[in-house]
């Protein structure tokens, strides 16, 4: 079998939206993005890692260096308890690359730079409402009046994503992991440079990491537990002033943490609230006919898996394989094979990591654990891909 797939529409210009444009596109596959906001993400959400799969799957479809010029190499994570002793330390097989730490804004702008420049585009104001499949292809229905029509259409739209609904309205929608998210940049932390590393410490009422550079710049995020669920528009009402005053008192009892002194450097203009962190149930339908999701819009991991946007990256990197060598209907399905099972250990693995932060002890129950499974992860480009066998 071959592929019968040459035009994509892609729904959603985050992050998942432009990896999967440009990864189509080295399949020989002609892809548009359609991105529902007026305008671009500069400037918004806070830092992530990119981990060594990650990294590795950028690489395959020759994006890698991009990334590496604006991200900053990471060596591993310490663990740390709030009186200050080392808990343990997660470090990636030495044979493998670091992760790159990165703000996400600087990422998405990245990658959007990138594709733009491979003459890949994105349309932005085309807010999906509906899609109408045909024999001889799909067409997708935005709220302007517009109309797109192709081969295929990915949903990279996001852990509320449209897409989803649409293959299947009974699918789950993601779930509120008790913890709000936080973070800033300091362009002076006064703290001695963290070798690559980061520092999470697990104090009396919330989780604190922190990064710093060698030249003392850096940044920090807050994991601070609330019951109640609140929503990321309903959290950046409340004012970054009254938050960054809840995240102080949050940190008081920590006298060898280094939160207290960071937070207390970090301008209320510069606090990023990051929002609610959420993880998506197991989403039982991938793909309906001519339409299949991607990233978040299907397996969304938590800030604490530090794998969300490297999932993320693979899962379209494999996309585009599957695409590549096999008719969609058998594309999609060798897809979600070699995809399903990884990212749902994923997800495991970070739902238990929130349990903990976001019970009583904060986290200070957590201990290191082998994740080489996670970093070791390759994708050979050139291998071809097999259809699916069915019993």
């Amino acid at each position: 079998m071959t592929s019968q797939t040459r035009t994509a529409l892609v729904i959603g210009g985050g992050i998942a939206g432009s990896i999967v444009a440009m990864a189509l596109r080295k399949a020989g596959i002609e892809a548009t993005i359609h991105e529902a906001y007026r305008t671009t993400a500069d400037g918004i959400g806070g830092g992530l890692s990119l981990a060594p799969n990650g990294v590795n799957a950028l690489d395959a479809i020759d994006v890698g260096d991009v990334v590496r010029r604006v991200g900053i190499p990471m060596r591993g994570t310490v663990l740390h308890s709030g009186d200050g002793a080392v808990l343990g330390e997660l470090s990636f097989p030495a044979e493998l690359p670091p992760s790159r730490f990165i703000w996400r804004g600087d990422l998405y702008r990245t990658l959007y730079d990138e594709a733009t420049s491979r003459g890949i585009r994105t349309l932005h104001d085309k807010r999906l409402v509906s899609a109408e499949e045909t024999a001889d292809g799909v067409t997708a229905h935005f709220d302007d009046g517009t109309t797109a029509h192709a081969d295929i259409l990915i949903g990279t739209d996001g852990i509320r994503s449209t897409v989803r609904s649409l293959i299947d309205p009974a699918a789950p929608q993601p779930q509120y992991a008790g913890l709000l998210g936080f973070a800033a940049q300091l362009g002076d932390t006064g703290l001695a440079s963290t070798e690559g590393k980061l520092h999470v410490s697990y104090g009396k009422r919330a989780s604190f990491g922190h990064l710093v550079h060698d030249d003392s710049s850096g940044g920090w995020f807050v994991n601070l537990p609330h019951p109640e669920p609140m929503t990321l528009a309903e959290a950046r009402a409340v004012g970054n002033e009254e938050w960054l005053s809840v995240l102080r008192e949050a940190f008081t009892d920590d006298e060898h943490s280094p939160a207290r002194d960071m937070l207390r450097r970090t301008d209320p203009a510069d606090l990023l609230i990051t929002g609610p962190l959420e993880t998506m149930p197991t989403v039982p339908t991938w793909s309906r006919g001519r339409t299949v999701l991607v990233g978040d819009a299907v397996h969304a991991a938590s800030p604490s898996s530090g794998q969300g946007a490297s999932q993320a990256i693979e899962s379209s990197v494999q996309l585009a394989r599957c695409l590549r060598d096999l008719p969609y209907e058998e594309a999609f399905a060798a897809y979600e094979q070699l995809r399903r099972a990884r990212v749902e250990r994923i997800i495991e693995n970070a739902t238990r990591t929130n349990a903990s932060k976001a019970g009583s002890r904060g986290g200070s129950d957590l201990k290191p654990v082998n994740m080489d499974w996670q970093f070791t992860y390759r994708i050979d480009w050139d291998a071809p891909v097999t259809a699916v066998a069915h019993a």
